[in-house]
């Protein structure tokens, strides 16, 4: 049985997960699993480095992207070590030295390998025809003794360059780029269901990088999943793909919203759909609105967050609840007003309520009705929304203070729902000596914490978990929790990790325009909904005003009294005699005041929509969903590039998002090959040899997936140039 948990590790052990850690000491690594240790490999073994691999893997202890990372190897090698296990058992990860000619290539076998190569035959197919190792194979190319046949052919005949491509974009009859005339002439008339993908050989293709993500959107279901959703579009030139990959490719080239589109380059941008061109802007819209009157976009986010827990359902053990307020700008509509705290102001606005994974990874999202308050939309919405998906698992919510309310805790915590939060007012400080240094990690960076913890009992019968944080200042930060089993420290990264997902929102308002209106129509807002009373506010508000009026005239009369003088009026009969005026004022000021909250009492504080407003409205959610939707898709892409990443790119923490940045903008060459079934990408080089380096890495990895280019029938292969060995600085004169 696994242990879940990681109660007690020895110095210097370091969590790969809740199952496993990993110790290094004097040349060996040792594995723990609770808290004994279950493993023991040499460094330098590579025998015992593969059967670790293949042993935990096959037990589910660890994922093999986990464990690559903390090993420093390729997750693909972790992955293979863990087939071979599973297949064959220890016996068949033991590699016979004496054989070396398994790990040679004489110039025979060279000739072999060479010609299959050009074949298209994979590398794997190719180490078993001419009875070497998959890796002698690799080696080789990487040496250039056996040369890829997209680096070693004759460029086509036909192969167009960006000038010739411009020129021939410019003379089309029908319009910029518009060169299969026949089948929009079809399109036209209803003839075609959708344009299919056909791709011709091109040089030099702006913008061809972002095709390396193009798997990893696929793998994360956005093609698939909105074809069981949507089925279709109405018959035309584009189709439900070619729209869902226009959307998904401006948000990784940063287009930010559709208009941008007059200003790129169509025939650029339709090569690397398969088409002449890319949709225009008027085109793309009427799409997203079809798309948006099938009312299908809860659906379809839906049912990709389902897809994505399936996958990894460890991830939402943790999740992180904040809203998001995107602020209304225009003066159209009228809609309910909020507070805007980026801007310390109230506006209009609409407030969408995110949830994120464990690791910060979006799951769904929730448009309140108007700008319900956290705890509602947490308790009528959201939970019961993860139940659906967590079934009997429990599961731990992480929000700010805005959601305190132990009423609700307690009822959650029968219902198999945790918490991680803020406590809310004022409570007394605890001795410092009650503080401990503790040593944990936030973001892959280690971190200092001075932590202490107690049992509250919070209400009559419900006991919950404080934990404190005692910052340099003297400041103590309490966390609540009803999670008994977690460290302290566990507690306090959980809660302190919630940072991420501001960061997340911040990033997706500056590199993917969250809070972009991809329209401004709207939509009547549901009539029953409870909204509150204007009379009943008005009520308040002239009550508000005869109370600081009275409480002027009450300050005046007090200073008169104050300011009398005995020797004119000795009594108080006659100092009210002489401010018989001021008196009078006061009392009836009064009077009026208890006839207003008598009135007060008698109004309903809330009353339905209709009854005050037949007219309101909101904006329409339907095609934001959607957008939103393929933005998390596209984010999720990017993180999952980002681990992948970070074996081969040192400063991928750092740097890595920018890298995939420029590497979503490389031109490439695109070299169709009905023939062998193949889709070649040839990249450009990169600006320095580590992005090249990297760049040839992520190109193995995708083309280890053997991706089809849907609709297609080609697989394509990524290439890049090859790196030097060695390079020698320049040296300035």
């Amino acid at each position: 049985m696994i242990q879940k948990f990681l109660p007690l590790l020895p110095d210097g052990a370091e969590p790969v997960n809740n199952n496993l850690a990993i110790s290094r000491s004097q040349g060996e690594i040792v594995f723990f699993n609770g808290y004994c240790p279950m493993l023991t490999c040499a460094e330098n073994d590579p025998y015992d480095l593969r059967l670790a691999q293949g042993v935990l893997c096959a037990a589910n202890i660890v994922k093999p992207a986990q464990l690559a990372k903390v090993l420093g190897v390729n997750r693909s090698t972790v992955s293979r070590n863990k087939a071979i296990y599973e297949k064959g058992g220890p016996l068949a990860l033991m590699i016979d030295k004496t054989n070396r000619s398994a790990y040679k290539l004489d110039r025979q076998k060279l000739h072999i390998a060479q010609r299959l190569l050009d074949k298209g035959i994979n590398q794997n197919k190719i180490a078993e025809a001419v009875g070497v190792t998959e890796g002698c194979i690799r080696y080789t190319i990487k040496k250039g003794s056996l040369v890829k046949k997209n680096a070693t052919q004759d460029p086509p005949t036909d192969l167009k360059t960006p000038s010739e491509r411009s020129v021939e974009d410019c003379q089309s009859q029908a319009g910029i780029g518009v060169k299969r005339e026949a089948e929009r002439t079809l399109a036209a008339v209803g003839q075609l269901d959708e344009a299919l993908p056909a791709f011709h050989a091109n040089e030099s293709v702006r913008y061809a990088g972002v095709l390396l993500a193009l798997p990893l959107l696929s793998q994360l279901g956005l093609l698939d999943v909105a074809r069981n959703v949507y089925g279709g579009l109405r018959k035309g030139f584009y189709g439900l793909q070619a729209t869902l990959l226009t959307v998904a490719f401006m948000t990784l080239l940063r287009i930010k919203s559709p208009e941008q589109l007059k200003t790129k380059f169509p025939g650029e941008r339709g090569i690397i759909l398969g088409l002449d061109r890319i949709p225009e802007v008027k085109t793309l819209r009427r799409k997203l609105k079809e798309l948006g009157l099938g009312g299908k976009s809860a659906l379809f986010m839906a049912e990709l967050t389902r897809r994505w827990c399936d996958a990894d359902l460890d991830a939402i053990g943790f999740v992180y609840i904040d809203g998001h307020v995107r602020p209304y700008h225009g003066c159209k509509h009228k809609l309910p007003k909020t507070h805007v705290a980026r801007r310390r102001l109230c506006m209009p606005a609409t407030t969408d309520f995110w949830v994120n994974d464990g690791s910060c990874e979006p799951l769904f999202l929730i448009t309140a009705e108007a700008n319900d308050s956290l705890l509602s939309m947490v308790d009528g919405q959201i939970i019961p929304h993860m139940k659906r998906l967590t079934g009997k698992r429990r599961v731990t919510l992480v929000f700010d203070r805005e959601g305190w309310s132990p009423k609700y805790f307690s009822e959650w915590f029968k219902k198999g729902v945790d918490v991680v939060t803020y406590r809310k007012g004022k409570y007394e400080p605890w001795p410092e000596d009650s503080f401990i240094e503790t040593a944990s990690q936030l973001s892959g960076k280690p971190i200092t914490y001075r932590l202490a913890e107690r049992s509250v009992l919070i209400g009559k019968t419900f006991w919950m978990r404080e934990v404190r944080r005692l910052c340099d200042s003297g400041h103590q930060t309490s966390v609540m929790t009803t999670r008994q089993d977690l460290s302290v420290e566990q507690v306090a990264c959980r809660m302190f990790s919630r940072w991420s997902q501001e960061n997340f929102f911040r990033y997706m308002r500056h590199e993917y325009n969250l809070d972009h209106l991809i329209t401004y129509d709207v939509e009547a807002a549901d009539g029953d909904r409870r909204a509150p009373c204007p009379r009943y506010k008005a009520k308040c508000k002239d009550i508000s005003r005869m109370k600081a009026d009275l409480e002027k005239l009450q300050k005046n009369y007090g200073q008169r009294a104050f300011d009398n003088k005995e020797a004119q009026r000795p009594s108080m009969r006659g100092f009210n005699i002489a401010n018989a005026g001021c008196k009078r004022q006061i009392n009836r000021l009064q009077q009026q005041i208890d006839r207003a909250t008598a009135e007060l009492n008698k109004m309903p504080k809330k009353m339905p929509l209709k009854t005050i407003d037949e007219q309101a409205v909101r904006l329409e959610k339907e095609r934001k969903y959607l957008t939103d939707v393929i933005k998390m898709t596209c984010y999720r892409a990017e993180t999952a590039f980002l681990n992948l990443l970070f074996p081969h790119f040192v400063r991928a923490r750092d740097e890595g998002r920018t890298f995939l940045k420029s590497l979503f903008e490389l031109p490439a060459d695109i070299l169709p090959d009905e023939k062998t079934g193949m889709l070649s990408v040839n990249f450009h080089a990169m600006a320095n040899p580590r992005s090249n380096s990297a760049l040839n890495e992520l190109c193995a990895i995708m083309n280890a997936e053997e991706f089809l280019f849907p609709q297609t029938q080609l697989k394509m292969v990524f290439s890049a140039p090859a790196v030097a060995t060695t390079t020698t600085p320049f040296q300035e004169p």
